[in-house]
């Protein structure tokens, strides 16, 4: 851990999965067999649902927030698969909106089955979650599905202003705070709740999840204009080509003079990658974006200073790295 290998020159910090591990492996069985009922008449579909298991962040984040906070329970289990189960279904539906054919390096369910089963298989899980979710308790249902009601109206309001080259950052924060920043907020809650900490502890968790998914996002929509396809397994610069106006681009257009900042419209519009890659790096607003990522992950680890000096607090520390500093 303290010399990571790196990748294109960025360290590449592995999420600390070994100190929760078994407790993953648990909540690996219950997202399993929350499903199994529909393996029988959806098996191919079911099964390609692998290849979106990927980080496995936000359970990690339930069961690390738990044990920061004193234990894990078999709640933070069930929950586990519940926030993944929402967001695996967020997954398969954003690859519809973007009309992605990749995802970790495999085709989407979109690419693969066309956007009427992608919808409907989103669906399905997102009713398979709250079912879950019932198994808990009522609070448990209250914040999952107010989270789940911020990332659909973070992604609406995303989608409604698409096209809008005169996005603010206000808007933009507002639309990341609902599609990444809610669930992560949830989870960390979550997690610190049904270990028993007080509400001021699981505030401040939440906090963390927050900043965490804020920084998560600005540090995406960098890597989606500037990444490597294969290396990030997926479909890259859907947000330049659908319009959508993020950190990097809307800091691009401020610190310009109005007639340039007319041109890098204009080659947003029609789609000019490399004049618009040109522009970023001129203005510096690529190395502002990633600024602005660390500036959060710098106040997700503030957030977490009450805590005792455990492992679990270290690897909440850790992640809050890792978010800004990934290449995939």
């Amino acid at each position: 851990m303290l010399n990571p290998p790196t990748v294109n020159g960025r360290p590449k910090a592995p999420l600390p999965l070994a100190l929760v591990a078994a407790d993953l492996a648990e909540v690996e069985r219950v997202y399993d067999d929350a499903l199994a009922p529909f393996r029988t008449r959806f098996g191919p579909l079911v099964s390609h649902l692998r290849h979106y298991r990927g980080k496995r962040l936000r359970p990690v984040l339930v069961l690390l927030a738990g044990q920061a906070c004193g234990r894990v329970t078999r709640a933070h289990h069930v929950l586990g698969a519940v926030v993944e189960m929402v967001h695996t279904a967020t997954l398969v539906h954003d690859d519809i909106l973007d009309e992605a054919d990749t995802r970790r390096h495999v085709s989407t369910v979109n690419a693969g089955w066309g956007p009427k089963t992608a919808l409907l298989l989103g669906d399905m899980l997102f009713s398979a979650a709250f079912r879950l979710c019932s198994t808990v308790d009522a609070r448990a249902c209250e914040w999952v599905g107010d989270a789940t009601n911020r990332v659909c109206a973070g992604e609406l309001l995303q989608v409604s202003r698409a096209g809008n080259l005169a996005l603010t950052e206000a808007d933009y924060f507002e639309i990341v705070a609902g599609k990444t920043g809610a669930l992560t907020e949830c989870c960390t809650r979550l997690g610190a709740h049904y270990a028993g900490a007080a509400a001021g502890v699981a505030d401040r968790l939440a906090d963390y999840g927050g900043a965490l998914g804020a920084a998560f996002q600005i540090a995406d929509d960098v890597l989606d204009l500037t990444g490597d396809p294969l290396v990030a397994g997926k479909t890259l610069g859907t947000d330049l080509d659908q319009g959508k106006q993020t950190l990097p681009l809307i800091r691009a257009l401020a610190a310009l003079p109005p007639a340039e900042a007319a041109r890098l419209r204009d080659a947003m519009k029609q789609g000019r990658v490399a004049e618009v890659l040109e522009a970023l790096a001129a203005t510096g607003a690529l190395d502002s974006a990633e600024a602005e990522a660390r500036k959060l992950a710098a106040n997700a680890r503030l957030a977490l200073a009450g805590l005792p000096a455990t492992p679990y607090r270290a690897a909440l520390e850790q992640i809050a790295d890792w978010a800004v500093k990934r290449d995939r």
